[in-house]
């Protein structure tokens, strides 16, 4: 197991960008609307971002508050936006009604990110069946991590799930990373790093006045500390 663990974190604007970066976060996680857990951020953001950072910058697609893709072709056209934009990694995940991947949505604006890495959200947390969607997804090009807390209600009911899936690593529809977040501390840590986990994503973690507050790069700093730089 590698010492450095990777650390994202999420960032509404340059300001939060620069303080995630100087604080020693690995990649940024860029979204607009918390109110909302998310939503796609401005092309504006985007390049304004990507002229003060250098560190990787992951951008969300998605369009409104709930995981049902919506209307398909807006999303695409957001992810031609993104891209010209200068964003090159992405964020996204789409359920059907039953709770099963959204696989026609899934491929539509995968095929519009060709050569980009992307990460599978938290919609996997409310799957109706978790290891199916994976499965499912198993060899989807460039996806390349899993952002999970586990269950859907946060870390604290997801460790088990999360060490089970850890110890999979390597299995069909295992290979990705596993990207713990969602209701995350400093004291779950110990337990996942001890069962192999080796990313980790904050949020709320990383803003010490709340979502209504900037990230603080002494908060991301504290974080980098326990995971090892």
């Amino acid at each position: 197991m590698s010492k450095r663990a990777v650390l994202e974190v999420i960032a509404l604007d340059v300001e939060d960008a620069v303080a995630a970066q100087a604080g020693g976060a690995d990649r940024l996680e860029l979204v607009t609307d918390m109110a909302a857990d998310g939503l796609t951020p401005a092309t504006a953001t985007v390049k304004a971002i990507r002229a003060a950072v250098d560190i990787p910058v992951r951008v969300m697609l998605r369009l409104a508050d709930g995981f049902a893709a919506g209307a398909v072709e807006r999303l695409v056209a957001a992810a031609g936006e993104m891209r010209e934009a200068g964003a090159e990694e992405f964020v996204l995940g789409f359920l059907d009604a039953d709770g099963q991947v959204d696989l026609a949505a899934v491929e539509r604006v995968a095929a519009e990110l060709e050569g980009c890495r992307w990460t599978f959200h938290r919609a996997i947390d409310h799957a109706a069946d978790r290891d199916a969607l994976r499965k499912q997804l198993a060899d989807f090009p460039g996806l390349d991590t899993y952002l999970t807390a586990g269950s859907a209600r946060g870390v604290d009911a997801g460790v088990p799930v999360l060490c089970a899936e850890a110890a999979r690593r390597g299995e069909p529809g295992y290979g990705q990373q596993l990207l713990v977040g969602g209701g995350l501390r400093l004291e779950h840590v110990p337990g996942l790093r001890d069962a192999g986990v080796d990313a980790f994503h904050i949020g709320g973690a990383a803003r010490p006045d709340g979502w209504s507050g900037p990230v603080s790069a002494e908060a991301v700093r504290r974080w980098r500390g326990v995971l090892g730089s």
